[in-house]
């Protein structure tokens, strides 16, 4: 990894097989494409660059209310790009796949007002579960690669939680393969939106549940059976199928949990229809 401008108050990363010409912080927050998502502090753009398509979230300070409003509520507040690239680095260190990291850059010492980006590369044609799983209730998958699938996501989720991380958005639509790997042997799952993880030695059981259930309720409706649930959390838990029937308590919680967020989910939806 190369820096540039390292000196305060501002810097840039660069991965080490990547040399664009641009070396300013200005120069990347300039870079402008086609507009994925914007929010009142953070727009994330496409663009070709050095001839590779890539994707940059740019972050230009929360401020103090936004920050207040989040310690208020007892949460920590997210004041850029860092988060990102700490996490796209730790899942890297353990094997997971995720979204490219070409390049990070910070500016500014005062969190409310801090400036921040991050750059990956495009994973190109990709097909997230959410979309792959969608059409499930209608038309089944093969029973080999549906449960090559669920092991597939099992391994990854026991992977994650077990390095200490914590997602706070684990459903269906941020895990995804390239379309051209669902019919060959090698489902290489990408976990992606990674702009809320945390990072503990040992990750809380609280967030543990948080995240389950948030993966739980986004494949309510897709299908699965018992069976399919069972073969995900032996995988998950690591332990004989006995074992883990002896977590019923923190797994009741995490279908409660689940169940919640689906009735709040079908609340708003209907209440789109509505309007």
């Amino acid at each position: 990894m190369i820096n540039l401008c390292s000196q305060s108050p501002s810097f840039v990363h660069l991965e080490a097989d990547f040399r664009p010409k641009l070396t300013h912080f200005d120069e990347w927050m300039a870079l402008q494409g086609k507009i994925f998502r914007s929010v009142k502090d953070r727009q994330t753009h496409q663009l070709m660059l050095d001839g590779q398509s890539i994707f940059i979230k740019k972050h230009y300070g929360v401020g103090w209310a936004e920050i207040l409003k989040n310690l208020l509520s007892l949460k920590w507040p997210i004041l850029g790009a860092r988060n990102e690239w700490q996490a796209i680095n730790k899942l890297n260190e353990i094997g997971i796949a995720t979204t490219p990291l070409l390049a990070y850059g910070e500016r500014g010492s005062n969190p409310a007002h801090r400036q921040s980006f991050v750059v990956t590369r495009d994973l190109g044609d990709i097909v997230t579960l959410e979309t792959l799983c969608a059409s499930w209730p209608i038309r089944q998958p093969s029973p080999t690669f549906k449960r090559k699938l669920i092991l597939k996501v099992a391994e990854l989720a026991y992977r994650f939680h077990a390095n200490g991380m914590w997602h706070r958005d684990f459903y269906l639509c941020h895990f995804a393969l390239q379309s051209s790997s669902l019919h060959t042997q090698d489902l290489r799952l990408h976990l992606m939106d990674l702009h809320r993880v945390e990072i503990y030695n040992q990750l809380p059981m609280r967030r543990r549940l948080k995240d389950l259930a948030g993966l739980y309720f986004s494949a309510l409706h897709i299908g699965l059976t018992r069976r399919d649930v069972l073969r995900f959390l032996k995988v998950y838990f690591q332990m004989p199928l006995r074992q883990v029937l002896k977590q019923h308590s923190f797994l009741q919680m995490v279908a409660h949990r689940a169940k919640q967020l689906d009735k709040k989910f079908q609340r708003k939806s209907q209440a789109g229809v509505a309007m």
